[in-house]
């Protein structure tokens, strides 16, 4: 496994590999490695020649509140990790590279941008499109593998692509859970253990509303109101938002027609949690 920090490197190595042929997949992530990551690098190993992840906390994508200095980095961890499942290349650029003193071009997915996390984390999706077409600039993959759990982003991230006709494959894989149902995430680790029992509450509200359109209720308000009364088992959950909406625009929808997204973002101690499920009818 051959892990690379420089700019001009990976992408010297990235030029080689594609006059080689070899097919490159691509895992951006912000380390911490878990289940979800692991997920995503055995998908792109059977999808290409080369796997190249990234590890790289993007500071552009935190909000002047938010946890950018105490987001968790093990980095030791993360390239054990990645030598375990194969991956062939990690790239871990500096921040000081990748933005350099002056820095000042951004690239902005307007209108998706701004809803569901959009509205409580202003400029967060900002930060997690220029960071991803600046990576894709440098290690120009052939496919690049997201996770489900992150919709919003993978939904934005698909439409920079399209607009901009970048030369990608976005490939999205589903939801990994732990067995009591909630969803990985490197965020996951600042939960205490009773956190954690009531963080179970937000994949037990998505799983209320499934319930809800197999009994028959197709209007939005009286679902949402019922994964309310899950959410509201356990004062500890600060909700910031639940929503059901059209999967491509991110639009509230008033009634459950074919296929919705139902997402909640919600705080549980210093862990700001999301997740959803795409319903049918």
């Amino acid at each position: 496994m051959r892990v690379v920090s420089s700019i001009e490197e990976m992408k010297g190595l990235s030029r080689g590999l594609r006059k080689e042929d070899k097919t490159i997949a691509f895992v951006p992530t912000m380390g911490y490695l878990h289940g979800g990551h692991t997920e995503l690098i055995r998908r792109a190993k059977g999808l290409s020649d080369v796997v190249v992840v990234s590890i790289f906390v993007n500071p552009t994508q935190f909000g002047p509140k938010e946890d950018y200095r105490s987001y968790p980095r093990d980095m030791e961890r993360d390239l054990k990790i990645c030598r375990e499942e194969g991956v062939d290349v990690v790239f871990t650029p500096e921040a000081e590279e990748m933005y350099p003193e002056g820095f000042s071009t951004y690239v902005t997915v307007e209108g998706l941008s701004e809803r569901l996390c959009g509205v409580s984390r202003p400029g967060h999706f900002r930060g997690v499109t220029t960071v991803v077409a600046k990576l894709f600039n440098i290690v120009t993959p052939h496919i690049a593998l997201f996770g489900l759990k992150d919709y919003q982003q993978q939904l934005i991230i698909k439409k920079m692509v399209r607009e901009l006709n970048m030369d990608v494959k976005i490939v999205t894989v589903e939801t990994v859970r732990d067995e009591d149902g909630l969803a990985l995430s490197s965020r996951n680790r600042y939960l205490t253990d009773n956190e954690r029992k009531v963080s179970r509450l937000i994949p037990e509200a998505l799983k209320r509303a499934e319930e809800c359109v197999k009994e028959g209720v197709s209007e939005a308000s009286c679902i949402i109101e019922e994964m309310k009364k899950v959410i509201d088992r356990k004062p500890e959950i600060m909700v910031d938002y639940i929503k059901i909406c059209h999967p491509e625009t991110l639009e509230d929808v008033e009634r459950v027609e074919g296929e919705v997204l139902v997402a909640i973002a919600a705080k549980v101690g210093r862990a700001r949690l999301i997740d959803n499920l795409i319903i049918k009818k």
